[in-house]
C-alpha cells in the first residue's frame, strides 16, 4: 500500500489511539478427555457396522479435523483386513480451488496421503447425477466414488457456520455436499439457505438410496479440539444417529465467555480453521441470517491467513478491518470459488485495509462509537480453534461467564 499525503491524516488519528492493556487468561471448563488410542477406538466403532467388500471409496473432507490421518489410516487398515480395497476420495465440494490436484493437495496437507494412510488417493472433479430431492434439487456424486462398490464417509460432527438444523456439519452433509464436488455443492446451496436444513438430509437420502453408501465414521472433539469420541453410523441410520452427536458436539464447543465485545482480534483465519475462515459460532458473525449464537462483537479485525489455507480467504468479509499483509495474500480465484458455490458473496468482500497490525486494531477502536479506546473491551485470539488461552482487556475480566485464570497480568499489546 503506497503511503501518500492522504494517508497522513489517517496516520495522525490512529497514532493517537491509546490501547488498553491486556492480560493472558486461561478458560477453566470441564470437557471430555481426549482419546488415548485412536486406532483402537476406530476398530471398536467399526464392530457395530457391516464391513463392505470390494472397492471402497473413503470420503475425506478439507477441515482441520483432529487426528484425521490416524482415523483414516485405521479405517483403511480394517477394511483391508476384511478383504476390501479402500481408496480415498476428496469429499470437499469446491475446496482446493475446485481442481482435482488442489483437493489432493489439501488432503496431503492434512496428512491424508497414500504414504500416511496406506491406500491410494483418487481425486477428480467429475460427477454423476444420481437423482433429485423431493423438491427437485439435483444430487451429484464424485465419479470415482460412484464407480466403487461401496462408500464410507469420514467427518467430524460440529455446528454449522451458516444454518441450524437437526443435522449440520457431519457425515450427512458430506454425502450431500462434499461428495457432490463443486457441481453438487452449488446445486444444494442454490436451493436456498433458508431451505438447506431440509435439503441436505433429503440429498443424503438420495445418496443412501443409491445403494452405494455403507456407513459413516463420525468423530466428536472436546473443548480443546481433540477427538474424544468416534462412532460408526450405518447408512440407514444417518439422520437419527447424527442428531444426538451434534448436540454433544455443541456442548463440547469452547466459546468466548463474553456476551459483548468491543473489538475482537483474530490473529489468523483459514479454511483449515473453519469454512468461513473464523468460526462464526465463536465470533458471532454469520454469513447468513439462518444461524445465530455467540457474542455481540462491535468490530472485528483479522490480522493474517494461515499457511495451510494457501490464500483462500473465504470469510474475510465478516471482518471490519484487515491488514495489508492479509489482503496481499488473498488468492482471489480460490476465495471466490467458495462464494460462487455457496451463493454467499458477503464472505469474500474486502473490509477496510490498514498497513500494519497496530493501525488495523487502532482503526477498529476508533470506530467503536461511544467507547474510549483505553477502556475498550478487547479480546485477542490466535484463531477460533484455540480458545483456551486468550488475551483480554481489564473490563472483560469482570464479565466472564466462565472461570478465568490470569496467566500473565496486564501488559501492553504486542504487534508485528
Amino acid at each position: 500500500m503506497t503511503r501518500n499525503d492522504e494517508w497522513h491524516g489517517i496516520e495522525e488519528i490512529l497514532r493517537e489511539v491509546e490501547f488498553p492493556a491486556v492480560s493472558l487468561v486461561e478458560q477453566r471448563v470441564e470437557t471430555p478427555p481426549p482419546l488415548e488410542d485412536i486406532r483402537g477406538e476406530v476398530r471398536k466403532a467399526l464392530a457395530s457396522v457391516e464391513i463392505p467388500r470390494g472397492s471402497v471409496a473413503v470420503g475425506v473432507g478439507s477441515r482441520g479435523v483432529a487426528g484425521i490421518s490416524e482415523v483414516v489410516a485405521a479405517l483403511a487398515e480394517f477394511l483391508k483386513e476384511a478383504g476390501a480395497s479402500p481408496f480415498v476420495v476428496p469429499a470437499m465440494g469446491s475446496h482446493g480451488a475446485s481442481t482435482a490436484e488442489g483437493q489432493a493437495e489439501v488432503l496431503a496437507h492434512l496428512g491424508v496421503s497414500e504414504a500416511k494412510v496406506g491406500c491410494p488417493v483418487r481425486a477428480t472433479m467429475e460427477t454423476v447425477e444420481i437423482g433429485s430431492t423431493p423438491y427437485g434439487v439435483p444430487v451429484y456424486m464424485d465419479r470415482n466414488a460412484f464407480e466403487a462398490d461401496s462408500i464410507v464417509v469420514v467427518n467430524r460432527v460440529k455446528p454449522h457456520t451458516a444454518f441450524r438444523g437437526d443435522v449440520e456439519s457431519g457425515p450427512t452433509k458430506m454425502l450431500a455436499i462434499g461428495l457432490g464436488k463443486q457441481k453438487g455443492a452449488h446445486s444444494i446451496h442454490s436451493a436456498g439457505w433458508g431451505n438447506i436444513h431440509r435439503t441436505i438430509p433429503e440429498a443424503a437420502r438420495v445418496a443412501v438410496e443409491s445403494g452405494k453408501v455403507a456407513f459413516g465414521l463420525a468423530t466428536i472433539e472436546n473443548a480443546d479440539e481433540e477427538p474424544c469420541r468416534i462412532a460408526a453410523i450405518p447408512a440407514k441410520n444417518f439422520e437419527e444417529a447424527e442428531a444426538p452427536l451434534l448436540e454433544e458436539a455443541k456442548r463440547n464447543l469452547l466459546r468466548l465467555p463474553f456476551d459483548d465485545i468491543d473489538v475482537l482480534i483474530v490473529d489468523e483465519i483459514g479454511k483449515n480453521i473453519s469454512g468461513d475462515g473464523a468460526d462464526p459460532n465463536v465470533t458471532g458473525r454469520y454469513p447468513t441470517p439462518h444461524a445465530t449464537g455467540g457474542p455481540n462483537v462491535e468490530r472485528m479485525v483479522f490480522l493474517g491467513l494461515t499457511k495451510e489455507t494457501e490464500g483462500n480467504a473465504n470469510g474475510v468479509g465478516l471482518a471490519d478491518v484487515v491488514t495489508e499483509k492479509l489482503a496481499e495474500e488473498i488468492n482471489r480465484p480460490a476465495t471466490y470459488m467458495n462464494s460462487l458455490t455457496s451463493t454467499t458473496p458477503s464472505t469474500v468482500k474486502v473490509p477496510m485495509v490498514m498497513p500494519t497490525e497496530r493501525e488495523a486494531v487502532a482503526a477498529a477502536l476508533v470506530m467503536c462509537a461511544g467507547v474510549e479506546p483505553k477502556d475498550a473491551r478487547i479480546v485477542r485470539i490466535e484463531n477460533t480453534m484455540k480458545l483456551r488461552r486468550i488475551l483480554v482487556s481489564e473490563p472483560l475480566l469482570r464479565e466472564s461467564k466462565t472461570e478465568l485464570e490470569v496467566i500473565e497480568k496486564s501488559k501492553p499489546m504486542e504487534f508485528f
